[in-house]
């Protein structure tokens, strides 16, 4: 059965103007689709591109190329009415739940003003059961509307995102790395209202974070990122059991296991050098710069992107069959 496509992300660019002839080059052409209703996880270092790649999918950064299909229209180029109906199918949760919280304003105004902007629920007795409706599918209390974003812990004010988030019933939901900034005893909870709150209302989610472990309790699938392009992509329990890229397998390696045997004995891979500046990446492979199997060809040309297995995508020059004295070819057999 034919998986119904939500978003459509071709060759998308973002790049910022740093002066005179200079690009910083955060997303650099990535490609990938998100189906309806499942959770798509976006991972990958910090400065690899992938929060501005969620805010320019969602319209807060304009795109230099590429395109970002939702149901079916370019989010790029909706004229002024398309973009405000838009919105409200398309919505995001930040990952400062302080900082992106109004501080003068309650948690009644904060959830009012994307009503208030869209007119909707504009009659007050209606409004409040909204507003508290919405506080209870978030775990949160009637009594919680009238404090404000100071009064509550850091959990408690993602939850507040959370619902502002779904004020406005939305279809789809970009989380950018909505537990990062939370102590990790309150990170599954708020991974878990996430789940219940998608399989409750038939939510859509980017998950974007760099805490692998964590994206592979909520993805469906996921894809690596690096220095702008990403790597590798395939479902969350074949990327966790048979990563086919360097970089996957160095990130995968730095998740600690809790049996203490068996983390005594595992293989870390240690990454060499620094993250190369997006405003000059490495020719050819931007990942060999740190990479244990770095070849020659790896400088000269840019990987393809390909299908090893179903499903499974990655952009590496050890996976090509028609490269000539490819010494990785053996050890490549048992993955395929």
């Amino acid at each position: 059965m034919e998986k119904d496509v939500l978003l459509r992300v071709r060759d998308l660019k973002k790049h910022f103007s740093m002066g005179k002839n200079e690009r910083l080059k955060a997303v650099d052409g990535i490609s990938f689709d998100i189906f309806k209703g499942e959770t798509f996880g976006l991972v990958g270092e910090s400065g690899c591109g992938k929060s501005t790649a969620g805010r320019t999918m969602i319209g807060l950064y304009d795109r230099t190329d590429g395109e970002v299909i939702f149901n079916g229209k370019d989010v790029h180029s909706l004229s002024e009415k398309e973009r405000f109906q838009f919105h409200k199918q398309m919505q995001m949760i930040f990952q400062d739940p302080y900082a992106s919280l109004n501080p003068r304003s309650t948690v009644k105004e904060i959830l009012s003003e994307p009503m208030d902007v869209h007119g909707i629920y504009r009659d007050k007795k209606e409004r409040k059961e909204r507003i508290y409706q919405l506080l209870e599918d978030v775990g949160l209390n009637r009594d919680h509307a009238n404090r404000y974003p100071h009064e509550f812990s850091g959990g408690q004010r993602q939850r507040i995102g959370i619902a502002r988030a779904l004020a406005l019933d939305p279809d789809f939901i970009i989380a950018d790395e909505p537990i990062s900034a939370l102590d990790v005893s309150v990170q599954a909870q708020v991974v878990n209202l996430l789940k219940r709150l998608q399989k409750e209302k038939g939510l859509t989610y980017l998950f974007i974070a760099h805490d692998l472990s964590m994206v592979k309790q909520i993805s469906n699938r996921i894809g690596v990122m690096y220095l702008g392009h990403i790597v590798e992509l395939t479902a969350s329990s074949q990327l966790y059991k048979k990563p086919l890229h360097p970089y996957t397998q160095a990130l995968l390696s730095a998740i600690p296991i809790p049996d203490p045997d068996v983390e005594d004995k595992r293989e870390r891979i240690i990454l060499k050098g620094e993250l190369p500046s997006p405003m000059d990446p490495p020719s050819g492979c931007v990942f060999r710069t740190r990479c244990q199997h770095a070849m020659d060809i790896c400088a000269q040309k840019k990987p393809v992107w390909q299908e090893i297995d179903q499903d499974h995508f990655v952009a590496c020059h050890l996976y090509n069959d028609d490269l000539p004295g490819n010494k990785e070819k053996e050890m490549l057999v048992n993955i395929r």
